[in-house]
């Protein structure tokens, strides 16, 4: 394999990926703010960093992986003003603080699971952490830090190249952070902030500063440094925390280190995820889940293949025509995939593909076939520049589409591609991309006995019932298969 080339925006270019430690990757990705569910722009964050994640673990690096639960500091406004966000949710349900922290980080996992995204090596919970943000303030407040009567703030002035990251040093960037009496300049942000006299908060903390919690910036640099050690290799995040978040994160890391080292080699972000009808704002009431996508009837693989069509680094506009359209192309490759694996059995024994189909390319004997060496050459240049999955999957479907190549090397090929993409081609079956919907009237067992009655009747030459059989089916969202060893699906409502 040749070398990855990873786009660092920090520098604004793409740089070949030389570890901190060497066989190793430490990365650290920004996770949710748990005080609500998380939507479908928020999850492409994650399927970005879990596709990089693979990547580098297809390289043979040792990967070590954190991803951070918010669950106390960030406010309501990403530019660092406002409320916080966690205290705000809980007075509006009227609810415990740890209970709505508790519910929506489950809800998160469950989508990280529902899209095939790999376990990190640490869930990093903010609250475990608090007293190892106190230390790690203490440790610059002298240098770098000044009280004001609402906290412990950052001057932006002490640290070199302040912004770089986000490459908005102008006012009108900084315009963007809270404006609060007394700063020194515009850009300076909070470590601490104080509860404020006569209010109590769910989540305080005593501290030198006064009671009170952290600030959202200080988490992500404490519990990386803790997990990964400075510097570590790659930071990962959605691009709108380029403007604000990061570049406070890397002003604090250089404090902390006495040095211009931003902390993390690599930052890496993922763009926007589009929607033209409003309904990806929180705002909007019932916004774009990944569950909505399920409950209308959508695998959400679909999605996570909707996501990897696009250069992460590029927009992506959602719609229900992409997504459906994703879900046929999905649909397409598991169908390949069975028969491959059908044909497969058709030549060894049962319990010898049990154990063949998870055998990796090395351990399968003969020489790799060329046309499938090409594909794997295509797949692996796809990936190692920058991550061009959407390159990297018609690499995938050319393989898959092969003809006349050893089956144990086929299966085992298709399977190195997929643990980088992550679409569970070995094991996905049609079946399981048949995905009931929520508004769906009528039950799988009520449309078997519908279609066992059809069978009957096409038998008897009734035709009439047949097509009235059908045409109910069809009224009540069902689509009709004949021929077809599947029999039917649900047709979406899109």
């Amino acid at each position: 394999m040749s070398e990855l080339k990873l786009f660092n925006s920090l520098t604004r270019q793409l740089e070949t990926f030389t570890p901190v430690h060497a066989g190793e990757a430490r990365v650290y990705t920004c996770g949710p703010t748990v005080y609500n569910y998380p939507h479908i722009g928020n999850m492409r964050a994650y399927v970005f960093a879990d596709t990089l994640g693979r990547v580098l673990s297809y390289k043979g690096y040792k990967l070590t992986h954190v991803i951070n639960i918010t669950d106390v500091g960030h406010l309501t406004d990403d530019a660092d003003a406002g409320e916080d966000k966690m205290e705000k949710m809980a007075a509006e349900k009227a609810q415990s603080i740890w209970d709505i922290a508790k519910h929506y980080t489950q809800a998160y996992w469950e989508d990280i699971k529902a899209l095939n995204i790999r376990q990190p090596a640490h869930w990093s919970i903010a609250t475990e952490y608090v007293p190892a943000m106190i230390a790690y303030a203490e440790s610059i407040a002298e240098k770098h830090c000044y009280e004001l009567e609402s906290g412990l703030y950052f001057d932006t002035s002490t640290v070199a190249n302040y912004g770089a990251l986000a490459r908005a040093k102008t006012e009108d960037g900084e315009g963007r952070i809270e404006e609060v009496e007394g700063k020194r300049h515009a850009a300076d942000f909070a470590i601490w902030r104080k509860t404020p006299a006569g209010e109590t908060r769910q989540m305080e903390w005593d501290s030198p500063w006064g009671k009170g919690a952290p600030g959202w910036h200080l988490e992500c640099s404490v519990m990386s440094e803790a997990l990964l050690g400075l510097p570590f290799d790659i930071h990962t995040g959605g691009i709108d925390h380029r403007e604000i978040h990061h570049p406070n994160e890397i002003a604090q890391n250089q404090a902390r280190c006495g040095s211009d080292h931003s902390g993390a080699r690599f930052w890496m972000h993922n763009n926007f995820l589009i929607e033209r009808s409003g309904k990806m704002s929180k705002s909007s009431g019932e916004f774009l889940r990944v569950q909505l996508l399920i409950d209308k009837g959508f695998h959400p693989l679909a999605y996570r293949l909707m996501c990897l069509q696009a250069h992460y680094r590029s927009e992506l506009e959602f719609s229900w025509e992409g997504l459906q359209a994703a879900l046929v192309r999905l649909k397409r490759m598991v169908m390949a995939v069975s028969n491959l694996k059908a044909r497969h059995a058709e030549l060894v024994s049962a319990s010898y593909l049990a154990t063949s189909e998870s055998k990796t390319l090395k351990q399968v004997q003969g020489d790799v076939a060329p046309a499938i060496s090409a594909a794997l050459k295509d797949f692996a240049t796809a990936v190692e520049d920058d991550l061009n999955t959407a390159v990297a999957i018609t690499s995938l479907e050319t393989l898959i589409g092969l003809k006349k190549v050893d089956a144990a090397q086929h299966l085992a090929a298709i399977a190195e591609m997929d643990n980088v993409l992550g679409l569970n081609l070995m094991t996905l079956t049609r079946t399981d991309l048949r995905v009931r919907p929520k508004a769906a009237v009528i039950t799988e067992a009520e449309i078997e006995t519908a279609l066992l009655l059809r069978k009957d009747a096409r038998a008897a030459k009734d035709f009439a019932k047949s097509d009235a059989i059908r045409d109910d089916l069809i009224a009540k969202g069902v689509e009709v298969m004949d021929g077809d060893p599947l029999g039917w699906d649900w047709k979406l409502d899109i």
